[in-house]
């Protein structure tokens, strides 16, 4: 309990009382008395944890993928390499030959001339040898008949628009309809409008100017009092919110709530750091305990008593017996293949009793050679003999 007195904790006023100092010790050692089994329940979860995932949880994870890799995937690759991809593949080149040859070879062969040598080429050729000169005629109409006449009568007709129409309508407009608008509707309204309403507006806006000016004046001075009043009431109820409220609040923050938080933290720190100290060395004890109890003697079993009975076992019993299997195996063998040789020769025995011996391992023939050679005094029935020259081709004949 010594860690308060010679090292400082994050946090930590300077300059605190000895009242804070004995309310501290006390309440780090009852949060000490709380903590310390949550810490000894948390430690004992984690090395239970660690030894599953290290004992149970991994080997299981690999023998899942194993299984899932021997029961599911290998089958799905092999059933999709070799079923589902040789299917597509059939079921690709059956719908390109039912559903796009037959459109490639109708657009090839039927849509293309039909509409090349049926269409295309009747209208190239009304085009060109058809509407091409009846076109050249009809332009040749319009540019060299057409266009002189329309433009001689358009002359024509703009001449007497001009006489008949523009030339009496720019007189009535130049001396009648000005003369008149001038001097009988626009001097007449200028007059009334610089003598009668200018004066009348005038008027009216500085009455109305003098009006607004007064209720303005009017309408400012009850708006400073309304403000003036607001302020004051406003600053009034800050002043008691902050006094009955505010100040009391801060205070219990700063000088009740903020120390006890900091010194709870603190001492469930410290509790928890103390706890984990306390609990790795009660964990160590334990491990120790169980090692004298139960690891030493299995140990000491285990070298003293199993090591030399399995090496005995070994020596004396597995070594031995391989030995003999292996000598009892090649025996075994060796039976075999003479039992399988005597059978052999029993059978072909029996055949040549029955059927005789070939030709080529009776007495006195060299084997391989049917006809009367040098050396031979016998002649096979039905034989040609052999030439005697080594030269001139084949030195077998033919049987008949």
């Amino acid at each position: 309990m010594d860690y308060g007195k010679h090292q400082t904790p994050q946090g930590y006023e300077p300059g605190e009382g000895i009242l804070t100092t004995l309310i501290r010790i006390p309440v780090r050692i009852v949060v000490l008395v709380l903590v310390l089994p949550a810490r000894m329940v948390w430690d004992a979860l984690t090395a239970l944890w660690h030894a599953a995932d290290r004992v149970l949880l991994r080997p299981l994870g690999r023998a899942l993928l194993w299984l899932l890799d021997t029961l599911v995937l290998t089958p799905l690759t092999w059933l999709f390499t070799w079923v589902v991809a040789p299917l597509g593949k059939a079921v690709a080149w059956l719908a390109v030959a039912l559903f796009i040859w037959p459109w490639i070879g109708l657009w090839r062969y039927v849509i293309v001339p039909v509409a090349r040598y049926g269409i295309a080429a009747p209208a190239v050729w009304l085009y060109a040898h058809v509407l091409t000169p009846l076109g050249h005629g009809l332009r040749w109409i319009g540019t060299a008949l057409l266009l002189p006449a329309l433009y001689g009568l358009g002359n024509g007709i703009g001449w007497l628009i001009t006489v008949l129409l523009i030339v009496p309508l720019q007189f009535l407009w130049r001396y009648v309809a000005v003369p008149v608008a001038r001097y009988g509707l626009v001097v007449p309204v200028v007059w009334l409008y610089a003598n009668v309403l200018t004066p009348i507006g005038l008027g009216t806006a500085w009455v109305l100017g003098t009006l607004w000016q007064g209720t303005a004046w009017v309408l400012a001075q009850l708006w400073r009092g309304i403000a003036a009043t607001g302020r004051g009431l406003g600053l009034a109820v800050a002043w008691l919110v902050m006094t009955l409220l505010v100040a009391p609040l801060g205070w219990t923050y700063r000088r009740i709530l903020t120390p006890v938080g900091r010194e709870i933290a603190a001492a469930f720190e410290v509790a928890w750091r103390i706890a984990g100290y306390l609990s790795r060395a009660v964990g160590r004890a334990l491990a120790r305990l169980a090692w004298h109890l139960i690891g030493a003697p299995v140990s000491w079993a285990y070298r003293t008593v199993c090591t030399p009975v399995g090496h005995f076992l070994r020596d004396e019993v597995w070594a031995p017996a391989r030995r003999a299997a292996a000598e009892a195996g090649r025996a075994a063998r060796a039976a075999l293949t003479t039992a399988r040789e005597t059978v052999r020769q029993a059978r072909r025995d029996a055949w040549r009793a029955l059927v005789g011996a070939p030709a080529a391992e009776r007495s006195g023939e060299p084997r391989g050679i049917p006809a009367r050679t040098l050396g031979s005094t016998t002649t096979v029935p039905s034989a040609a003999q052999a030439s005697e020259t080594p030269l001139g081709g084949d030195p077998f004949a033919k049987q008949g």
